[in-house]
């Protein structure tokens, strides 16, 4: 799309950036909102939108405003779905299985990112970029009669109304000091994340000289190990492996994997290094979306303290893609890349440590 429009590189990067935008301003809103309301209402609005969305962006696709106008739109939709799916497969779990659901529920992002290169290998290389619209058609109006079906059984809107009830007593203030830590590590971590999954594929052309089909096979490495470790990570801490422990070595990989860039190349330490960022980037979710529960307790953890942890995510993710997209702009190359987000996942880490001390203090107290 960048060669057929000729979109500027920022405005592109805000493709990414405008769901994060929507999430940040109403994520906090959503959650209050599922909780007093039920499911049901934001889903029928949420599906709306993303099916007015990616109708905009078939029809005008030249313009780069409109656009942005049109993932503005999907990205709303995004929102309601990024709280609403977490909340009800945690108040659905049972104490044994709530690891095991986060861990499916991490998967959301990369399933979403391998699913869109396998329809993309085969047209990519011809210059074609609406096919994947159209099975996002496809596959919204899909979860618009599955979730219809849910709500005729009254699954949806009784499983929220439930959960809060179980989760009527009001957070501390230690607990709410540990998800807003948890929040600025999500937003740290995402930004970087994002920003790295955004841009790879043309990192991959412009410095490695890839075409756009070997870009997006390996750019399918990592997420495909994101994927995959997602799932792992959560059967480990079914297993009772710890979770601070986990947290903070997958970000100091992740760390070591930035600041290694200039000497892995695009040889065989380069693939092995997006191999081991996109292992240690699986496990980072997992633990992030568990610490709702693992702050409030299992089955208290309601719309809410989702959405203080999804609006750092939000934050991450409005941010990552546009400052890497600038730090190019300004150089006029990638240098800067490497230790401005190296930087970045270095605080992440930090503040890991914190939330870990905040979480053996709750522990402790309660």
């Amino acid at each position: 799309m960048l060669d057929a429009y000729g979109y500027d590189r920022v405005l592109a990067g805000g493709f990414m950036s405008v769901f994060a935008l929507a999430g940040l301003m109403l994520s906090l809103r959503v959650g209050r909102g599922l909780r007093r309301h039920g499911v049901w209402p934001y889903l029928a609005a949420a599906f709306v939108l993303f099916l007015a969305g990616e109708a905009l962006a078939l029809a005008v696709p030249a313009s780069g405003w409109l656009m942005l106008l049109a993932r503005g739109l999907e990205g709303v939709g995004y929102t309601v779905c990024a709280i609403a799916g977490p909340l009800l497969a945690n108040m659905n779990a049972s104490r044994a299985h709530l690891p095991l659901v986060v861990g499916l529920t991490a998967t959301w992002i990369p399933v979403g990112q391998v699913s869109a290169n396998l329809v993309s290998l085969p047209v990519v290389g011809r210059g074609l970029w609406w096919p994947l619209w159209g099975v996002g058609l496809v596959l919204t109006l899909a979860l618009a009669v599955w979730a219809l079906a849910l709500r005729r059984s009254s699954a949806l809107d009784s499983d929220t109304r439930r959960g809060g009830e179980r989760s009527a007593v009001e957070a501390s203030a230690g607990q709410r000091r540990a998800l807003v830590v948890a929040a600025f590590v999500f937003a740290l971590w995402s930004g970087q994340y994002h920003g790295y999954m955004t841009w790879l594929p043309q990192f991959l052309v412009e410095v490695h000289g890839f075409d756009a089909g070997n870009a997006v096979l390996a750019y399918t490495l990592p997420a495909a190990a994101v994927m995959v470790m997602c799932v792992v990570t959560g059967a480990m801490l079914r297993a009772g492996a710890p979770l601070a422990p986990l947290f903070v070595g997958s970000i100091a990989v992740q760390t070591a994997v930035w600041l290694l860039v200039p000497v892995s190349g695009g040889g065989v330490l380069g693939t092995l290094s997006l191999i081991a960022y996109g292992v240690t980037a699986g496990i980072t979710p997992v633990c992030l979306f568990a610490m709702p529960s693992a702050v409030m307790g299992a089955g208290r953890a309601d719309a809410r303290a989702f959405g203080v942890v999804m609006t750092g995510r939000n934050f991450g993710v409005l941010v990552g893609p546009v400052l890497l997209a600038q730090a190019v702009t300004l150089a006029g190359n990638w240098r800067f890349v490497w230790p401005l987000f190296g930087a970045l996942t270095l605080i992440a880490g930090l503040a890991a440590i914190d939330l870990g001390r905040r979480l053996k203090v709750l522990a402790r107290a309660s």
